[in-house]
């Protein structure tokens, strides 16, 4: 019977060192695009937060700051901030004074249409020399390493989310794993096209 060789330490560091260097210099460049399409008032927390109303509805502050990964307090003040800056509607929900009823205005979805078509050029323009099977090849190794350590973690609970919907995907490499259910995927609005997204 065969073993798997294992990698050399110092190809796995080269590995996630890359890896490292990769995300960064992806989320400088979406940080760039975010910038020309809004100014400079708007943060990455808050387009994550437009585009968490934009494709779900049924909120409460608790789901925005499961979401966002803060406390229902910083969820609230975010809320509450992009209310007075004009890109979202909020009011109470009348079956339960906890839900909020939450929904873009015309300018939170001009910010959010405009970040997507500049983050989608950049992206084009950045991948432009793969091939098709070349970045299937490497979302299939990517999504496999993430889904080992999610199965590693001793944390790992309802809690965690990948958040794969609302950056560039549709399918959640958790549910996808397992039978579990999240936020974004419970409450994410139908497509008007007809077609399916999973």
């Amino acid at each position: 019977m065969s073993t798997i060789e294992r990698p050399p330490v110092r190809h796995i560091s080269d590995f996630l060192g890359s890896i490292q260097i990769f995300s960064t210099a992806v989320n400088d460049l979406l940080a760039e695009r975010l910038r020309k399409v809004s100014g400079t008032g708007i943060t990455f927390s808050q387009v994550k937060l437009l585009k968490l109303i934009a494709m779900t509805e049924g909120h409460s502050i608790s789901d925005v700051a499961a979401y966002l990964g803060v406390s229902n307090a910083a969820a609230s003040k975010a809320v509450d901030r992009m209310v007075r800056r004009g890109m979202l509607r909020r009011t109470e929900a009348e079956s339960d004074r906890r839900a909020v009823e939450l929904s873009l205005t015309s300018e939170g979805r001009a910010v959010v249409d405009s970040y997507n078509v500049a983050t989608q050029e950049a992206m084009a323009e950045l991948f432009g020399s793969l091939t098709p099977e070349t970045l299937k090849e490497i979302t299939r190794t990517l999504d496999q390493l993430s889904v080992a350590i999610f199965d590693r973690d001793s944390r790992g609970g309802d809690e965690v989310c990948f958040r794969c919907g609302i950056h560039f995907r549709e399918r959640c490499l958790l549910r996808q794993s397992r039978s579990r259910d999240c936020f974004y995927h419970q409450h994410k609005k139908k497509p008007t096209g007809g077609g399916s997204t999973e």
